[in-house]
């Protein structure tokens, strides 16, 4: 037992990473277990803020129920930038299907990782990750 808190409060060995949705429950949930997670001292490397539509793709003869789960979207991932603030590591798309098979995990990584697959995302002047598009 000792040889895992070891493991698992050591910084240059563990990181956990969480995935929360651009929702109230999804959002409390994460910085919880955040909080928890640094009460007993194991390393927290980020958040990634997964399957949110881009507003771009959403145009004016959407349906009333996309615009406002784009509004209620944009919304939250204000308070995701407030809460997260420098430990959002990566915003995933909303996916036009579930992510299963090795397609759609590729795609996943083009979203979560750079083209060299070693370094997160690129982030813009603000340090924020870019959002990131689905790609057909």
């Amino acid at each position: 037992m000792g040889q895992a808190r070891v493991l698992l409060t050591d910084p240059a060995l563990t990181a956990f990473y969480f995935v929360t949705l651009p929702e109230a429950l999804p959002i409390a949930v994460v910085t919880r277990f955040i909080q928890w997670f640094r009460d007993f001292g194991i390393p927290v490397g980020g958040v990634l803020v997964n399957m949110v539509i881009d507003s771009a793709s959403v145009g004016p003869d959407a349906a009333e129920f996309v615009k406002n789960r784009v509004a209620m979207q944009q919304e939250h991932m204000q308070t995701i930038w407030r809460e997260f603030d420098g430990s959002v590591r990566a915003i995933v798309p909303l996916f036009e299907t579930e992510v299963r098979g090795v397609p759609m995990l590729q795609r996943l990584c083009d979203a979560i990782y750079a083209a060299d697959g070693a370094k997160p995302a690129p982030a813009d002047a603000s340090g924020r990750p870019h959002e990131v598009t689905a790609r057909a």
